[in-house]
């Protein structure tokens, strides 16, 4: 699972959330950690850059917020974000600089790092998305199991497994990932750095970096 550590998945000067992962060698394992993380962190923000919006709310002064968007606590929306017409923002979020969370999308328990895009009807949950990662319209993070048990990493290069512990995990996406429209990330699903995703795909388990993934039996790596 050496490929898909945090180090070969983000670039941690990307993110205002870089401390939560010091110690940490998997992402997945600060999810359990975003709530407090925020908690911990939004007191301490500038005040001449950052407004406390609500309780545990602490929105950019510069981000561009949307009347209709609810904003459920703890959050922090960066600077020069934009969060657009009903967007859903449950809690335990962080929107990157320059991200767009877009119309009727609805975010929970995620780190979105800078110029993440999730701009048309996605669902993201339990989730962390790397720089520059874009979601398609309509394609969503699946985070719990039809059966309910525990998410399971797994490698199908090698089938090595990581039994995470986590009951609810989404999608672990590399920066620079493309995922084409109404794709669904099925829980435990791994994608590495400048990987992208056809248009209606299913995805589970781990896809490597720089690949083109066009289903589960035929992912290419790209020419350079």
């Amino acid at each position: 699972m050496k490929k898909y550590r945090i180090s070969e998945l983000y670039d941690l000067n990307e993110t205002i959330a870089s401390d939560i992962f010091e110690g940490k060698e998997y992402p997945w394992e600060v999810l359990k950690d975003i709530k407090d993380f925020i908690l911990k962190i939004g007191p301490t923000l500038p005040k001449d850059k950052y407004e406390e919006v609500k309780e545990n709310v602490w929105v950019a002064k510069s981000a561009k917020v949307f009347d209709s968007t609810y904003l459920g606590a703890p959050l922090i929306i960066d600077e020069d974000a934009e969060v657009r017409h009903c967007a859903f923002i449950r809690g335990s979020a962080i929107v990157g600089k320059g991200a767009v969370v877009g119309n009727s999308t609805e975010l929970k328990n995620v780190i979105l790092f800078n110029k993440v895009q999730v701009p048309h009807y996605n669902y993201v949950g339990d989730s962390i998305l790397g720089y520059k990662a874009h979601m398609g319209a309509g394609s969503i993070t699946s985070n719990v199991k039809s059966d309910k048990t525990l998410v399971i990493v797994k490698n199908t290069e090698n089938d090595e497994k990581i039994e995470t512990g986590l009951k609810k995990f989404g999608a672990m996406l590399g920066d620079n990932v493309e995922v084409g429209c109404n794709s669904v990330l099925n829980p435990g699903t791994v994608i590495g750095k400048n990987t992208n995703i056809y248009p209606l795909s299913r995805v589970r388990g781990c896809v490597a970096a720089n690949s083109i993934f066009k289903d589960g039996k035929n992912i290419v790596p790209k020419k350079n």
